[in-house]
């Protein structure tokens, strides 16, 4: 009896630890509470439509997601944010994932808004509704338990520039460059890339990269720690089987491995010291016992 009960009470606790885990995970930035009216800005992002988010999942695991606007170097037009929210939402529930590409069609990756979009929504009303909104998916899209790869094809400029860094690493092909231009629109980073950048590069950097829209490189974006390796390929095909490649280095073995490995770096990266250990705890529990664990302990490797 009292076995069983414990048993069952583990089986509780772990539940209710997986459960918090993912709320952590999709929870939003931003509510009514903010000023943020998520219905009011769907409907106006609706009025400007044109390319498409497009998700393939493949069997490896490795899912990816592709900007297709290739007309406008692959600037996001409302619908367009609409719909990497959508595919978002779809990958955050995808249990055999295990990591995820990002990458522009056309051989280019992202120029930032549409304009048009931009014009019309110039109220500060729309302009801060767009800023949560858009703050709230890519928040959600960095906290993916998969591990993400930003390919960048030719130009990633400002929005652009911003997503590259919602992604876990980014690998750039060359002639390629990332380059922060909000400036020159008389704005700053709104979809969290200042943010993110000053934890990738350290604010010295990011300032630098900010306040100079600096064009970086290849090169440069090594230096810096802003990008993880320059492929050998410029071609679509051909870099984008590079990227899998080095991808699949990391997303060996098992999905419920590999996502939990990405949860409590997020965790360790995201929270304070206190609450990073106990996530670590209640992700280190649910895998505790699981079927890979079991597998290996059969198989008793002999550490080298």
């Amino acid at each position: 009896f009292f076995p069983e009960m414990a048993a069952d009470l583990w089986k509780s606790l772990l539940q209710t630890a997986k459960e918090r885990i993912i709320q952590q995970r999709r929870a939003s930035l931003y509510d009514c509470a903010h000023g943020y009216q998520e219905e009011l800005i769907k409907k106006k992002l609706q009025q400007f439509p044109g390319g498409s988010i497009n998700l393939s999942k493949e069997e490896n695991g490795i899912g990816i997601l592709t900007l297709n606007n290739p007309r406008l170097m692959n600037a996001f037009t409302g619908t367009m944010m609409l719909e990497l929210q959508e595919r978002v939402t779809e990958l955050e529930t995808w249990k055999e994932g295990k990591g995820l590409i990002v990458y522009g069609a056309g051989n280019t990756f992202c120029s930032g808004s549409d304009l048009n979009a931009v014009k019309a929504m110039s109220n500060s009303e729309d302009g801060m509704n767009m800023c949560m909104f858009m703050q709230n998916t890519l928040t959600r899209l960095m906290r993916l338990p998969l591990i993400s790869v930003a390919l960048v094809q030719g130009k990633a400029l400002g929005g652009g520039a911003e997503l590259t860094t919602t992604c876990d690493f980014r690998l750039m092909t060359p002639g390629s460059e990332i380059r922060f231009v909000h400036k020159q629109m008389g704005l700053v980073p709104g979809w969290g890339g200042a943010t993110r950048l000053v934890q990738i590069v350290g604010h010295g950097a990011a300032l630098q990269l900010l306040s100079g829209a600096v064009k970086v490189d290849p090169e440069g974006a090594l230096c810096l720690g802003l990008s993880e390796k320059t492929l050998v390929s410029s071609d679509e095909i051909g870099s984008l089987e590079e990227a899998r490649a080095w991808l699949s280095l990391y997303t060996e073995g098992p999905a419920s491995v590999i996502q939990a490995m990405k949860k409590v770096v997020t965790a360790g990266k995201e929270l304070p010291l206190e609450a990073a250990l106990r996530t670590e705890k209640d992700v280190f529990g649910t895998v505790w016992g699981g079927p890979a664990n079991l597998q290996a302990l059969v198989r008793r490797p002999k550490h080298k």
